[in-house]
């Protein structure tokens, strides 16, 4: 077998992910193959002990969205291959790898094994930073609800959280006048609620925003809900989470390469559930096959 490296974000999962420290030392320990465990603390230690890895190896991240959010860079430079042992909040990249909920053993017997194979990356731009993403990339209503939803009470996991989330955004619910293209064609102009990219077919803790998304079909999908009003949006949320939004009348999903949105207003950002500030314009780009990961 191969070495193996992994790579513990203790503050994932509300800090559960640190209360398995122990039993994957003693895991690592007992093998007869090399592995490492870290702990990371902050980020730019674990972005640094990344770097220092050789490249082309494999890491296990214990840690959820988030996490692989923060660390994406490095793996993209360094030319790792990601392993997921699912320990986050929203844990929608592992949905799509065939993982969430998988325990810890049989994930990391997964690192082990499984063959790796490539997942398409979306690149975020805007006039103050360029950054990866690996799930989804949420503008205008989305953003807010992830932003209310990284504050919301630590007690509050998973799907949940983001319902609590959305209904408190309700309470002053916002639209912005937006332009979208899609590799060079306008396909809306107005009132928008969101335009969400998905590579992953869900986001916001399994919520099936894009039910026919594929992570390894060189092109990402934009999620656009156009003029709702309150009443409108509390009406959509059920047909959100039963996947029954997509033949509403202001809603639309369309596959592209690259995106390019217009705003007079500042837009919120946010990326795997991240928020990342907010700028009046962006534009996304896929890299097809960018990163390789393990998936069952």
């Amino acid at each position: 077998m191969k070495p193996l490296h992994i790579l513990i974000n203790p503050h994932a999962a509300g800090g559960r992910a640190a209360r398995l420290a122990p039993a994957l030392q003693a895991w690592a320990q007992a093998r007869a193959t090399p592995a490492t465990v870290h702990v990371a603390e902050t980020v730019p230690q674990a972005l640094q002990w990344l770097d220092a890895l050789p490249h082309g190896c494999t890491v296990a991240l214990v840690g959820g969205d988030g996490t692989i959010n923060q660390l994406l860079p490095a793996f993209l430079r360094n030319k790792l291959t990601m392993a997921l042992v699912p320990q986050g909040s929203g844990n929608d990249v592992a949905r799509a790898l065939g993982v969430a909920g998988l325990p810890w053993r049989d994930a990391l017997a997964l690192a082990e094994q499984a063959t790796p194979c490539a997942m398409d990356v979306g690149w975020l731009r805007t006039p103050q930073q360029e950054r990866p993403f690996l799930s989804s990339l949420t503008v205008g209503f989305d953003s807010a609800v992830g932003y209310k939803a990284l504050h919301g009470p630590r007690w509050l996991r998973g799907l949940p959280r983001y319902l609590l989330a959305t209904f408190r955004e309700l309470s002053a619910l916002q639209t912005w006048d937006m332009q979208v293209e899609l590799d060079g064609v306008q396909v809306h102009s107005g009132t928008t609620l969101f335009a969400s990219t998905l590579n992953t077919p869900t986001y916001g803790s399994g919520m099936p925003a894009v039910p026919h998304a594929r992570t390894d079909d060189g092109q990402l999908n934009v999620l656009i809900a156009g003029r709702f009003n309150v009443p409108q949006t509390l009406l959509m949320l059920p047909r959100l989470l039963m996947a029954r939004h997509l033949s509403h009348p202001r809603v639309q999903t369309r596959p592209f390469r690259t995106m390019a949105i217009a705003s007079a207003q500042a837009l919120p950002l946010a990326t795997d559930g991240e928020y990342v500030g907010e700028s009046p314009t962006l534009s996304v780009q896929v890299a097809p096959g960018a990163l390789q990961v393990l998936r069952r």
